[in-house]
Order: C-alpha cells, then sequence, then structure tokens
C-alpha cells in the first residue's frame, strides 16, 4: 500500500474519533503519534468553525508542541485531574480492545494520561488491528527501564521466554532511545499474547521496569481508518475503562 493511502486512512480515523467524542466544554488528553497529528489538526479544525472550549493535556514533548502549534488551550495534570476523553494512537488492537503502545517511547505518560480519563479512545489505521497482541506488531513489547537496572531487566526477561532487545536512537543520534523521562527503552518480543493483563503484571514486577506498553482493558472504543476509505470500529461492550 502507498504511503499516502496510510495516511489518509489514519486522517479517516482520527477525524471520526474526534467528531464522535469531542465535546465543547471537555478536558482532552490528547495522545502521541503520527495518528494522533491529525487528531489535533481535526480539534483545531473544529475549534475554528465551531467556536468548541477546551482545555488539552498532553502525553509528551510531541502533543505538547502540537496543542501549541494549533493554538488550543494547554493544561497539564497539576491543574486538571480529570479528563473527559483521551486520543491515543496504537502500534497494535486486539479483539478485545487491549494494546500494544510504545513504538514513539511515551507509553508511560500515556497511560498516566489515559487512568485520568473517562474515556479512552484509540484512532489507528488499517494495519494496526489483529486479532491476538504480538502478531501485527512485530517489534515487541515496549518497556521503559531504570538505566543502572538494564542489566539485570534484560537478563530477567530472557527467563520468562522473552528475547529483549535495548532501542536504538537511530542514525541521527549515537547510543540507545531515551525517553521523555530519562529512561532506557527495550523492546522484548513474546510471540502472541494470549493473557496480556497476565502478562503486563509479570512486568511491572520485575524490579526497574517503570511501566510495559500493555494496555489492558482501558479503551472505551477503536476507529481503523481503511483502504476503501470506510472507517470500522471495535468497541468495549461495557465501556468501562480499566483503573489500576
Amino acid at each position: 500500500m502507498s504511503e499516502d493511502l496510510i495516511e489518509k486512512s489514519k486522517r479517516l480515523a482520527a477525524y471520526a474519533a474526534v467528531d464522535e467524542f469531542v465535546k465543547d466544554g471537555m478536558v482532552v488528553g490528547v495522545g502521541s503519534g503520527s495518528t494522533v497529528v491529525y487528531a489535533v489538526e481535526r480539534i483545531v479544525e473544529r475549534v475554528k468553525t465551531e467556536g468548541l472550549k477546551l482545555r488539552c493535556i498532553p502525553s509528551s514533548f510531541q502533543a505538547e508542541q502540537l496543542i501549541r502549534e494549533g493554538g488550543l488551550q494547554l493544561e497539564s495534570l497539576q491543574n486538571e485531574t480529570k479528563i473527559d476523553v483521551c486520543i491515543d494512537g496504537a502500534d497494535e488492537v486486539d479483539e478485545h480492545l487491549n494494546l500494544i503502545k510504545g513504538g514513539g517511547g511515551c507509553h508511560v505518560q500515556e497511560k498516566i494520561i489515559a487512568s485520568c480519563a473517562s474515556k479512552l479512545v484509540i484512532i489507528a489505521d488499517y494495519r494496526k488491528a489483529s486479532k491476538t497482541l504480538g502478531t501485527a506488531w512485530r517489534k515487541g513489547v515496549p518497556l521503559e527501564v531504570i538505566p543502572c537496572a538494564l542489566n539485570s531487566v534484560m537478563q530477567k526477561l530472557t527467563a520468562m521466554g522473552g528475547k529483549p532487545v535495548l532501542r536504538m536512537g537511530g542514525s541521527s543520534k549515537a547510543g540507545p532511545a531515551v525517553s521523555d523521562n530519562g529512561n532506557l527503552l527495550v523492546d522484548v518480543d513474546f510471540g502472541a499474547i494470549a493473557e496480556p493483563a497476565a502478562l503486563h503484571s509479570k512486568l511491572l514486577h520485575i524490579p526497574g521496569v517503570v511501566d510495559s506498553g500493555i494496555f489492558a482493558g482501558m479503551a472505551c472504543k477503536a476507529f481503523f481508518g481503511q483502504a476503501d476509505g470506510t472507517v470500522t470500529t471495535r468497541e468495549n461492550p461495557e465501556n468501562v475503562p480499566f483503573r489500576v
């Protein structure tokens, strides 16, 4: 599929979600990633055309920049701890709306924002939908790890049957990738994940792991832009976000 088609699919999903869930007077959590760019684009359009009064809370440096550049009202969890809706992307969404997030290295902040939201709404293109986590997104479960614990964490992950890899910064940065919190990022391949919540719980019990990119039972609805120009959805029938 062409890059243009994928981008159009992302925009379709983002616009549909914003139009359904964002209402006047809301506090809106803004996620991170390439699809969220289109969500903010649509929010800015609606603020200008409909005069919506919104307060936006970012989940990352990228999200904060998008909010500022769009001229939207920027807030923080220091002032607003109750969020009406959070709109975010995902690297993979299974049939039960469990997610893998963190391909962009922002999953800890994203989970904090999502946990404060009455509703977490996911936007993605058609490539991100799967039946079981770990089958469409093959780069592994992202973990944020305290630097001094890296070696011990890697050993424990291997003992669990995972295949951990320290994420590197890429061609523009020498050395490992670093999160907005100043921690390291480790991607762990567990293959197909039959029980995401149970795996997430085990990962959190490893000292040095800040959080995993598994979001189990948190989303209420996901929008997927399709190659044919339509948008499909998956919904949590109970519509009750998971709370730790």
